[in-house]
């Protein structure tokens, strides 16, 4: 029985006598080796959006005017009152959903922008977004809920928003409707 030694020596001679015929390449030092271009997809342009839309939601002047339970009311104006009361009953199928559960304000500022971004490059209707009712907050304060009532009504992707049915949220949480695209 040959051992480990031989048969690598065997192969070795085999390869050997393999490549006994080939010569290496010549290389051209001018070349420069084909590369994959990125794909064209404006990035700089995706960041800069971002950015404009984190710029445009400025903080509240006041953050004492909302309490715990309060609900949350808004519509632009042309906003029918039947499309209103359709939200406010919960009647339109949530799209998708954010919850911002343990986010500082800056986190939360830069998930919503980047959120209702995504949101509308996707064509989606109604959204919920889930802000908290405060309980875990300094002094029990709704702070994200008084940021995003906020932040909302400055976005004019954003055509209305009212607190949620107790059932999927209640006033620690809104439905959205948003500008088809």
């Amino acid at each position: 029985m040959p051992n480990d030694t031989d048969k690598n020596e065997t192969e070795d001679n085999l390869f050997q006598q393999a490549m006994s015929n080939v010569r290496p390449l010549k290389q051209n030092k001018r070349i420069q080796p084909h590369r994959h271009k990125p794909s064209p997809r404006p990035r700089q342009q995706e960041v800069d959006d971002r950015q404009v839309l984190r710029d445009m939601m400025s903080d509240p002047v006041d953050l004492s005017d909302i309490e715990i339970g309060d609900e949350l009311l808004f519509t632009r104006n042309g906003i029918q009152h039947k499309t209103f009361k359709k939200l406010r009953r919960g009647e339109y199928a949530i799209e998708a959903e954010l919850d911002l559960h343990g986010k500082t304000i800056e986190q939360a500022r830069v998930t919503i922008a980047d959120f209702l971004l995504k949101c509308q490059q996707q064509d989606l209707r109604c959204v919920r977004i889930i802000h908290g009712k405060g309980h875990g907050s300094f002094n029990k304060q709704p702070v994200l809920k008084t940021h995003v009532n906020h932040w909302l009504r400055q976005r004019d992707d954003v055509l209305a928003f009212c607190s949620c049915r107790p059932a999927d949220g209640g006033s620690g949480a809104l439905y959205a409707l948003l500008r088809k695209s």
